[in-house]
């Protein structure tokens, strides 16, 4: 993007977005703060905890992305921090665990969203606009696709009135199509970010596991619309 296209741009936002970034990994964070820098957005990075809680709790940001291990003090200890100081500002947790109970620790602190490493920097982007467009009063930690509700706290699972009892994998592939709703997502893509980053998984047991789902969730429902698509050549989505 030309300089003058950016000024130009800038002059037409109305706010220019400002967000936070704690990241000890600079390669990684250098990486993400010069694709806001394409977005126009301005982006202030810390590489350690307790930088990043003073910068948190001493201004203001639309965004703050924390990545979950961090010298010093780590993300929970951080998010936890900034909710109890009554702070609202969305927040997505940066993890390279794969296991629920990390993500779930994350989201219980008070974190609206995370993200699993590795991760293409336009998810990021999405995640980020698709917080900001919800008002801050209705964040919550159910997700909803249709008449398919998921509490990511507790586990609960329903389709309509009815409960639905998953495995641990299930619960984790259903909740990634569901924060994902109406994107087509590879096996691959899949595989990253529902299974622990060193698991040897093959996209045949993403199948399987689909059809695991399949059968909980639109089988048993055969009045309702089924939500699980395959996009074949593609792979599949929720919606």
């Amino acid at each position: 993007m030309l300089f003058s296209q950016v000024v130009f741009r800038c002059i037409l936002d109305t706010k220019v977005m400002n967000i936070l970034l704690v990241e000890d990994e600079h390669k990684i964070a250098n990486a993400i703060k010069q694709g806001f820098r394409q977005e126009t957005y301005v982006c202030e990075v810390c590489y350690d905890g307790e930088s990043g809680l003073a910068a948190a709790l001493g201004s203001e940001y639309d965004v703050i992305i924390l990545d979950r291990m961090l010298p010093g003090m780590d993300g929970v200890e951080i998010c936890k921090q900034i909710r109890a100081k009554r702070i609202q500002t969305p927040i997505i947790m940066l993890t390279a665990k794969g296991q629920i109970r990390d993500r779930v620790t994350g989201l219980n602190s008070g974190a609206d969203d995370y993200l699993t490493k590795p991760f293409a920097f336009e998810e990021l982007l999405a995640r980020i606009r698709a917080l900001l467009r919800r008002p801050q009063d209705t964040i919550s930690n159910v997700l909803r696709v249709e008449d398919l509700s998921l509490d990511t706290i507790t586990f609960d699972v329903k389709r309509g009135e009815t409960s639905i009892k998953l495995s641990q994998t299930e619960f984790a592939l259903l909740e990634y199509l569901m924060r994902n709703c109406g994107r087509v997502l590879s096996k691959e893509t899949i595989i990253n970010h529902v299974w622990d980053f060193d698991a040897d998984i093959l996209p045949n047991t993403v199948e399987a596991y689909v059809g695991y789902l399949r059968n909980k969730i639109d089988k048993p429902f055969q009045s309702a619309q089924p939500l699980i698509q395959t996009v074949r050549g593609f792979g599949y989505k929720l919606g």
